[in-house]
């Protein structure tokens, strides 16, 4: 069994596993494990701010976990993993490592810097203003109401994984096309959708109403998002897009055609880390829209919802 001290910690050793560089050395408690276990990703647990993290979270330089080790008397861990991103370490070096001790007890610094930390950690300011409009934005849509959005979404990804995994093409379009795995037509249609959607609030593209046309293209939105992640095989908590969703409610700024254009080609990179971005880019599109058309964030979700259970889907996996 792994032991924990009394803390309720272990170290964990981050090695590259392309070189075997030392990255970093950090701590995980029980919870920072199973999130690694799970996710595939590297997460941590900060004594100093008593929170989980995963690393990479701010900077965007994620790790993926390769495998993981214990020593011999079961108090440490060693973990091997891809690097994605230029550098580890907060300093803008690749390694925590960076600095050689000398006999004198100084340092010589042997590695130079691989990214400007001020230009990735400038915008945590930011972040954490936004963050509290975040918190805000879950208290007047209330708590039930993010419980609901998270359900809901994630029991739409799952309906979609079953599609990809059980070819029912013969029946169901979606799962052909999730057979098919065309990221260009998938990224394509998605273009589309968001150009409608925002054609929407211009009024230039009329179904019926306002209202109703940002919930019918929102869900349409994150219809060929959850296809697009489907087929890069992306785990839902890597993008968790309730979140996100309520992130962009938060915010509540209209999409700019830049925005739009950077998911779009985060999408078709084939960098994974960038497709997690411009996933969330996409869905945060979705609460940004609904925020500034009066709509509530849950809506393209209860639409979408009811499609599935129309067809059966979503019973069919639960």
């Amino acid at each position: 069994m792994i032991k924990f001290d009394r803390q309720g910690l272990i170290p964990a050793v981050i090695q590259d596993k392309s070189n075997g560089q030392v990255l970093m050395v950090a701590f995980m408690n029980e919870e920072a494990l199973r999130l690694t276990r799970e996710t595939g990703y590297t997460h941590l647990f900060s004594r100093s701010r008593n929170a989980i993290w995963r690393k990479g979270e701010q900077s965007g330089n994620v790790q993926e976990v390769q495998g993981m080790y214990v020593n011999c008397e079961e108090n440490s861990l060693l973990l091997e993993v891809i690097q994605h991103g230029p550098g580890a370490c907060h300093t803008g070096h690749r390694s925590c490592y960076y600095r050689r001790l000398l006999p004198d007890d100084s340092y010589e610094t042997v590695e130079e810097l691989v990214f400007d930390p001020t230009q990735v950690y400038k915008q945590q300011e930011t972040e954490a203003m936004e963050t509290e409009k975040i918190a805000e934005a879950s208290a007047s849509f209330q708590e039930v109401g993010v419980r609901t959005l998270e359900s809901y979404m994630r029991q739409l990804y799952s309906a979609y994984i079953y599609l990809r995994d059980h070819d029912m093409s013969t029946e169901s379009n979606t799962s052909r096309l999730l057979q098919e795995q065309s990221i260009a037509y998938l990224v394509a249609r998605l273009g589309d959708e968001l150009q409608e959607l925002s054609d929407v609030q211009a009024g230039t593209h009329v179904h019926t109403e306002r209202h109703s046309d940002t919930v019918l293209e929102a869900s349409q939105v994150g219809y060929w998002l959850m296809l697009s992640a489907a087929v890069r095989n992306i785990k839902y908590d890597e993008v968790k897009p309730h979140e996100a969703i309520l992130r962009g409610y938060a915010i509540a700024t209209p999409q700019t055609f830049e925005q739009a254009e950077e998911c779009l080609n985060l999408l078709l990179s084939e960098n994974r880390v960038e497709n997690i971005q411009g996933l969330v880019l996409g869905f945060m599109t979705i609460g940004r829209t609904c925020a500034n058309a009066g709509v509530s964030p849950l809506e393209p979700a209860e639409y979408d919802m009811a499609q599935m259970q129309r067809k059966g889907l979503v019973g069919q996996i639960n």
